[in-house]
This record gives C-alpha cells, structure tokens and sequence, in this order.
C-alpha cells in the first residue's frame, strides 16, 4: 500500500507539471472508480461515459488545485459528482454556458510527444486488421482515432471538427486508444 501511495503522489506531483505519463496513470488508475460512480447515478453507459470524460477532462484541468492532504480518489469522484449535478440543473433549465476557451489555452501547456505503449502497439499492427479493430469500438472513439491518426488533426482541430473541448478531446483519445489496444491485444 505504501508503494501505490508513493506512486500515486508522484504522479500527482508529475501531473501537476504537465507530465502527460503521469494523466495518463492517473486516468487508468481512476478510470473504473469514477465510471461505476457515474453508472450507478445515471443507469446509462454512455452517459456515465460521458461524464466521466468530462471528470477527466476538468479535474486535469484543475490538478494545480488538488491538495495533497486529501485523498486523491475523493477528490475526482466529488469532481465527477459535481459535473453530474451541472448537467442535470442545465437539462432542466437547457441554458448552456461554456468556458471552453479558457480551458483550451491551459490545454496548450500539456505536452503529448511521448509515444505510449498503446501508440506503440497501434502502429505495429497490419493496416486492414486495425481498421476492423478499430470498427469494434464505438462511434465516438472511432471517430477521434480516425481524425487524430488517419487525417493527423492537431487536438485543436479535432475540438473544432467534434465540437467539443479540446481537454475533452484528449481524453477520449487516451481512452480510445486504451479500449483499441485491448482489442488488440485479444
């Protein structure tokens, strides 16, 4: 335990430099955490999906804010609470306010040039079996594979074609490529 506490504040601490490893170690450790979360509270897949993209997405954007004195686990799941709560209220209301721009410019700071182990596995694999593979997954993730690797889209230019936030962007890609590498793997 004390090991996984180690490297979860490490981590933490990468995280808040902008080490895209250390997002990418927390989204996998987290990931399962904050999707049962939300699909107990919303009874859908895809809407538990959704928001726990977008609880990725704002609490990398907010990691600066993170007090290590708190329990890391806590403190996504209250952000993935919240997000829940938003959408809700802007349901009832449909009065949607965005904040996208400055959200995308924190984005700019965040470094993507280490290739992970699932890009690693991705473009070792024969053409036309990555394109059944990539079939398998769903729409969305299809898609942001397909601008981000085929039409090779800069994460700006995928937010403005899916119309969606460019962190928000980042983090289905990482989890399409996680999902697509599991395919893989099989």
């Amino acid at each position: 335990m004390k090991i996984e506490n180690t490297q979860l504040e490490s981590n933490i601490s990468k995280a808040k430099k902008g080490n895209q490893t250390a997002f990418k170690y927390l989204l996998d450790t987290f990931w399962s955490d904050v999707y049962k979360y939300q699909l107990k509270r919303t009874k859908s897949e895809n809407d538990a999906e959704d928001i726990a993209i977008q609880t990725f997405s704002k609490a990398f954007d907010k990691i600066q804010t993170f007090d290590e004195k708190y329990v890391f686990k806590t403190w996504i799941i209250t952000i993935s609470k919240n997000i829940h709560i938003d959408l809700l209220r802007k349901k009832s209301s449909s009065i949607r306010i965005e904040n996208a721009q400055e959200q995308d410019e924190k984005i700019y700071l965040v470094i993507d040039d280490n290739p992970t182990p699932e890009d690693k596995i991705i473009r070792d694999q024969n053409l036309a079996k990555l394109l059944r593979d990539i079939k398998l997954l769903k729409p969305k993730y299809q898609e942001v594979i397909q601008l981000r690797y085929f039409q090779e889209l800069s994460y700006k230019e995928i937010a403005s074609e899916i119309n969606e936030s460019i962190s928000n962007v980042k983090v289905k890609l990482l989890r399409a490529k996680k999902l697509l590498a599991a395919i893989i793997k099989k």
